[in-house]
């Protein structure tokens, strides 16, 4: 059975996107069976992919919306091992449309547990906010990764992100945990991205990566080209640091 990873946090332009799409890729050049799912309406970890969202004729919101057969709206990407269940804009609309659901809270999950077993991995991508999709996302998920920006105000909103999660975990998904924090953008001359990096560490200890994502114009450039960052240059240091991150998440999944 897939393990569920949220990548959430609702502060904007800390690298969720970039991240869903990079760790997605990694691991499934690592041999892994991956679904990567773009629960942001921006879909942005869809045309990341080189998938034109007006194009696809099913998508989350179908899933979600519609029940549409989560296998039937799956597509195959450029990355051997790994599969899309894309976004459009009109995802938007979909919050207001649950609202009215039974178990609205539940659909995503429900959605999942039919494709489940079919994957080793199951990233979502969530969007820079916490609404009902990002609702619908932590109470599917086994965990969530954070990213964390290393420039200042890092750690603004953690704590309100960290509230979210131990809501769900009381209401609506209780074996729900923080995978990790992971620190993005890094640039290893500045002290101050060094001192974030300590920072996180002295609060939350082991559940810090020790794998960071360094600053680097080959990530910046590889959504462009629909490629992730692996197949556009295989050898950067954007390459390396989320090839050295999805061996790190697959290690720890053994060991639990």
């Amino acid at each position: 059975m897939g393990k569920i990873i949220a990548i959430a946090n609702q502060k904007g332009g800390v690298g969720k996107t970039t991240t869903s799409i990079n760790l997605s890729a990694a691991l499934a050049t690592s041999g892994q069976r991956v679904l990567l799912i773009d629960a942001d309406p921006q879909a942005n970890a869809t045309s990341g992919l080189g998938i034109e969202p007006k194009d696809m004729s099913s998508t989350i919101y179908e899933c979600l919306v519609d029940d549409y057969p989560m296998h039937s709206a799956t597509v195959d990407t450029c990355v051997d091992g790994l599969q899309l269940l894309g976004s459009r804009i009109d995802l938007v609309g979909a919050e207001l449309e649950l609202v009215e659901k039974n178990g609205r809270e539940r659909v995503l999950k429900e959605a999942i547990a039919t494709v489940q077993d079919n994957y080793d991995f199951i990233i979502i991508d969530c969007s820079p906010s916490l609404g009902l999709i990002t609702v619908n996302a932590l109470t599917a998920a086994d965990s969530v990764i954070i990213p964390v920006q290393a420039e200042y105000f890092a750690l603004e909103g953690i704590s309100k992100l960290l509230n979210t999660i131990r809501i769900i975990k009381g209401k609506l998904n209780a074996a729900l945990r923080i995978e990790g924090f992971l620190l993005t953008m890094y640039d290893a001359r500045l002290r101050l991205a060094n001192e974030i990096f300590e920072e996180l560490k002295g609060h939350f200890g082991e559940m810090v990566f020790n794998t960071v994502i360094p600053r680097n114009i080959r990530i910046s450039e590889a959504p462009s080209h629909g490629l992730p960052v692996i197949l556009y240059d295989p050898t950067c240091r954007g390459s390396i640091s989320h090839i050295q991150l999805a061996q790190e998440i697959i290690d720890r999944s053994k060991k639990k």
